[in-house]
């Protein structure tokens, strides 16, 4: 054989494949595989581009969980968490959408999660305690367990359950919408001016949580911030020589944007370090409950002295998850507004890996396992859901890899090291005023993603500001009322009156149903509204279900099976649904096709020599 020819096209095949999916010079594509050493590096990178916002999760729902000081109960959660991300990444890339795009825990969620701890039966007793005390509490002299405890840890664990059962439930939802393809008819009603109050107030509704660490310590808190938008804004462009490998005995070196890559892993251990000179250096206060104090970093070396060298998180760590009714219809918002989120996440996930954008049935199938996913997160107890990470979507821009192998790698590593209950422990003792920092530019982040829906919508019309600014305003006061009038609404069934009170204490829910209600009753024209636009920029390229490439889409290993059984083109979440067969399938079918031709030419053949055969008998008996 020659493997010149081969190689050629290989080549050739390549930039065919390159040409028909529009790839903007992907160093590598979804489906190809990087080196061994380069899928570690590449995966780990992923990891901790999504670090910020995981841990983000359980510490913001830390002192709603009412674990309090418990630093060794929020590093087991923190591993939770990072664990069972990689298990959502591993579904996600091999089984749903099929593009490299990572799971993790989501804001989406805390908002729901929040208003349902600040219900009179889950409010923390510790938290009460601190407030009336402003010094020191010495709990036991209160009836209360000391911090850590087995009696302490029942408290936020009963907790956690609450959350765990709303999850669950909340998740059947996303799991039936998703497989069903009840998504299309949903959105159809769905605009910017939906979506943008929903995202806006998550962020938004956060800022005391920022507050209350950042206030800690200011200026610790100050120069988090600033080194993130240093490295982010100013030095993203700079890139600096990184070793990829050997060749011979020399290092292979390429150039990347590590300040752009990694800003906010880079200002945290930075800052990390400036708060460990200070305490080293007694400037920053040694006396409990002094301002400053909590930027210390020798106030939890306990944690990594307790904390397990191995913990394998499991269903049920947290005991059996408990189910109310209100509970999961407040869950319900989070879910909603996360399922929204992850449409537009897959439609920019494949314009920047060079992949075609994804089918119904990609779609389709990517949220309902981002429901299984969200399942399995309420079922082993990170006090949370899943959903796609769009600044997981960004690195892959920067580096031109696309590969779904390289994102697989990075599911790996979360769930190794979710697993090492030393690493849960070590991030569980960051200090908070670093924390504050972080979440000032995360949350911020998360706010303006959502006032970037706006760039649809005719904002000269004066029906879209009515309808953004009522939204949003109202977003903020009902929940804002709420949470000083718990007991306000009285209905005569308990069960209502709860479902009503968490529903309501949500702001995401508040604007963003507010917001969907106004845009579909208020009279305006497609072009105004933002909807021709907003539905332009997600599926760009139209009906694609005709390209070659849309194999990327297809289950590995059974595909032939599902191109094979003609029942698999009506069900919503198959890659043979709405779409003619595959290029392979339909060879497949021709050669068949071929051979049965063949075999009837044959036949026919065959029954035309037999009569030809007896006329001519019949012929000469006549004749003679």
């Amino acid at each position: 054989m020659d493997t010149n020819n081969v190689k050629k096209e290989t080549f050739d095949d390549k930039e065919t494949a390159k040409m028909t999916r529009g790839s903007t010079n992907m160093v590598y594509s979804v489906e190809e595989t990087p080196p061994w050493y380069l899928c570690l590096l590449l995966g780990f990178q992923h990891y901790l581009t999504a670090f910020g916002s995981i841990i983000a999760v359980p510490i913001v729902l830390r002192e709603y969980f009412c674990l309090d000081e418990d630093t060794v109960g929020l590093g087991e959660l923190i591993g939770t968490i990072f664990f069972v991300s990689g298990i959502a990444t591993l579904l996600q890339t091999t089984f749903g959408v099929r593009l490299p795009i990572v799971q993790g825990g989501t804001l989406s969620f805390i908002a729901p999660a929040v208003a349902i701890m600040l219900q009179p039966q889950w409010q923390c007793p510790y938290t009460e305690a601190r407030k009336a005390n402003e010094s020191i509490v010495n709990f036991t002299a209160i009836g209360l367990p000391d911090i850590g405890s087995d009696g302490h840890r029942e408290i936020w664990m009963s907790r956690i359950r609450e959350i765990q059962g709303a999850v669950m439930v909340a998740s059947l939802f996303q799991i039936v919408v998703g497989f069903s393809g009840l998504l299309g008819i949903i959105l159809k009603f769905v605009g910017p001016l939906a979506v943008a109050p929903t995202i806006t107030l998550i962020g938004m509704s956060l800022f005391s949580a920022a507050a209350n660490k950042a206030a800690q310590q200011w200026w610790i808190a100050l120069v988090t911030m600033f080194l993130v938008t240093l490295f982010s804004q100013f030095l993203g462009k700079i890139k600096i020589p990184c070793m990829t490998g050997m060749d011979g005995r020399k290092c292979k070196t390429t150039k990347l944007p590590v300040f752009d890559l990694f800003p906010i892993l880079l200002a945290m251990v930075i800052t990390w370090i400036i708060c460990a000179i200070l305490t080293a250096t007694e400037v920053l206060p040694n006396i409990p409950g002094k301002w400053g104090y909590n930027a210390r970093t020798d106030t939890k070396n306990y944690v990594l002295q307790q904390s397990e060298w191995f913990r394998f998180p499991y269903p049920g760590q947290w005991g059996a998850p408990t189910v109310s009714v209100a509970s999961v219809f407040g869950m319900m918002a989070g879910v909603i507004a996360s399922m929204i989120e992850s449409v537009g996440d897959y439609y920019a996930c494949a314009r920047l890996s060079g992949a075609p954008p994804p089918p119904t049935h990609a779609i389709n199938r990517g949220i309902g396992i981002e429901g299984i996913g969200c399942l399995l997160a309420g079922a082993i107890g990170t006090g949370n859901g899943t959903t796609s990470y769009s600044h997981n979507i960004g690195v892959i821009g920067l580096t031109k890899v696309g590969s779904r192998r390289v994102v697989q790698v990075g599911g790996v590593i979360m769930i190794l090291l979710g697993c090492l209950g030393k690493i849960g422990g070590l991030f569980s003792t960051i200090p908070d005023p670093v924390i504050g920092g972080m979440f000032m530019i995360t949350f911020g982040m998360i706010t303006s993603v959502g006032l970037s829906n706006l760039q649809y919508v005719d904002l000269n019309s004066s029906r879209n500001l009515f309808i953004l600014g009522v939204s949003l305003f109202f977003g903020f006061s009902m929940p804002n009322w709420m949470s000083a009038n718990r007991d306000v609404i009285q209905t005569g069934n308990d069960v209502v009156d709860q479902i009503l009170t968490v529903l309501l204490s949500t702001s995401m829910f508040v604007g963003g149903a507010l917001g969907l209600i106004l845009d579909n009753a208020i009279p305006g024209t497609e072009e105004e509204r933002g909807i021709k636009k907003w539905r332009t920029a997600l599926s760009e390229d139209g009906d694609n279900n005709g390209r070659s490439d849309m194999h990327i889409y297809d289950f590995p290993l059974i595909q032939r099976c599902f191109d094979k059984v003609r029942i698999f083109e009506y069900i919503p979440f198959c890659p043979t649904f709405m779409r003619p067969r595959s290029t392979e399938t339909l060879e497949v079918y021709v050669d068949e096709e071929k051979e049965k031709s063949k075999s009837r030419e044959a036949d026919l053949t065959y029954v035309a020599d037999n009569i030809a055969m007896t006329t001519n008998d019949e012929q000469f008996n006549t004749k003679f």
